[in-house]
């Protein structure tokens, strides 16, 4: 046999080999790894965000931010300091509670249901809403205007020992709310039948009877309460003398009132004074028992 054909015979076992080889071997891979054409579904998992938002949400107000107060767990005390969009949210209710002095607002407070309660308190949700109430009004924001609710519940959001603001905060809608309350009650028995101290020629006496003595408590009372309250005490005079002299006079008696009630725990920057002098007689200036009943301070409720 030539050269020539022994080559052509060694191609052809070549070909014939390889070809073997391929069908046995890759042939049975491709049978192992099946072609699939449909469309694949990208599986992401999407972070839930780690924080609660603290937030002021009320007929007049509305503030929210990311960060919030917190606490540890099995703690009832606020974890300080808060952060600076807390106090700037702060700052925003105080300024809103003064210029509505009626809103309500109840502060309710969360603990999870594994928490230990160390606390007086009925449960460690009021004692944290309780230390929530405490530091708003730390910051100068009025007691009167919280109410404060606690609650128990399956968990809440924490970063490892640390609880993300367990509280919630619900307006009261002012608008239906009845504004005949016992203060407005309170005031209106006050002016109804005010407080008089009656005064000798030039002097008063400190000795008050026992009804006197109530409605100086009740004068308190209603201030304690009502924190823009404003005292009105209007010095008068009976028509002895000369005019300016007696105005100068019932100013004096109305000063000296205000004393008095400053004594009685009552801020003196909230009592006003005026003298009406001898303008407003309630007596006969022609009798002793007239000018005795002239000569006298009314004290009420502006």
């Amino acid at each position: 046999m030539s050269k020539k054909a022994l080559y052509l015979l060694g191609i052809a076992v070549t070909i014939i080999l390889g070809t073997f080889l391929y069908m046995k071997f890759c042939c049975e891979c491709c049978e192992k790894i099946p072609a699939d054409d449909s469309p694949k579904m990208v599986q992401t998992t999407v972070n839930e965000p780690n924080f609660v938002p603290f937030v002021l949400n009320g007929p007049g107000i509305e503030y929210q931010t990311n960060d919030n107060l917190k606490f540890l767990k099995n703690s009832a005390m606020l974890i300080m300091p808060v952060s600076d969009s807390i106090t700037l949210g702060i700052e925003k209710l105080k300024a809103f509670l003064t210029a509505n002095p009626k809103q309500k607002i109840t502060i309710t407070g969360y603990a999870a249901s594994d928490e230990k309660n160390a606390t007086t308190f009925e449960n460690l949700g009021l004692a944290r809403a309780n230390d929530v109430k405490n530091f708003f009004v730390s910051k100068g924001l009025s007691e009167n205007q919280f109410n404060i609710k606690g609650q128990i519940i399956g968990t809440w959001k924490s970063s490892a020992d640390t609880l993300l603001g367990p509280a919630e905060y619900t307006f009261a809608d002012t608008i239906t709310t009845t504004v005949t309350d016992e203060w407005t009650v309170l005031k209106d028995k006050i002016n109804a039948d005010p407080l008089i101290l009656h005064f000798n020629t030039n002097q008063s006496s400190e000795t008050l009877s026992d009804l006197e003595k109530q409605k100086v408590t009740d004068i308190a009372k209603y201030t304690e309460h009502v924190k823009e309250a404003v005292i009105l005490v209007v010095g008068h005079s009976d028509n002895v003398g000369n005019r300016d002299a007696n105005i100068v006079l019932a100013q004096k008696r109305a000063d000296f009132s205000k004393k008095y009630l400053s004594k009685n725990s009552i801020d003196p920057a909230r009592i006003e004074t005026q003298s009406k002098g001898p303008d407003e007689p309630i007596g006969d200036n022609n009798t002793t028992e007239g000018k005795a009943s002239n000569r006298r301070t009314v004290i009420t409720i502006k």
